[in-house]
């Protein structure tokens, strides 16, 4: 089950590919953002769901709504995956998986990420969710639905 829309989004900071490390406290105070959370690079579903997030990245970046990917992948992987599909956007590396498991995205026992994508306010508030494991485009529709009301 995801977190709930309107709960305080869980802080963090995390390795960043392009940037180094990622503060949301310090580095995106009063700025709302997208992040999808995804199971790992460069299997099928993931890499439709990153293309289709390159694809759509004009939208999130007229609307000024930063987009960023994240999963236990390492920073080498990511910067790898990044490059050969183009990516506009940033991915975060979790390899403890401690911030998936923040964002209620982990499968127990096993412990890999969920794929589910948070739209995150400007006070870092829950604003919209998506969750499906299976299916990469409705997370990009979902989030862009929401910004455009």
């Amino acid at each position: 089950m995801a977190l709930k829309t309107g709960s305080k989004a869980p802080e963090f900071t995390l390795a960043c590919t392009g940037i180094n490390i990622l503060n949301t406290t310090k580095d995106l105070k009063g700025k709302a953002f997208v992040l999808y959370i995804y199971p790992r690079d460069f299997t099928r579903v993931c890499t439709a769901e990153a293309c289709e997030f390159r694809d759509q990245f004009e939208s999130f970046r007229d609307l000024d709504i930063p987009v960023f990917g994240m999963s236990k992948d390492d920073i080498e992987t990511h910067t790898k995956f990044k490059k050969e599909h183009r990516l506009p956007f940033e991915l975060l590396s979790d390899p403890t998986g401690k911030v998936c498991k923040s964002y209620d995205a982990l499968v127990p026992l096993i412990k890999m990420p969920k794929r589910i994508t948070y739209l995150i306010d400007k006070e870092h508030k829950i604003a919209a969710v998506f969750s499906d494991m299976f299916e990469s485009k409705g997370h990009i529709e979902a989030m862009l639905r929401k910004l455009q009301k």
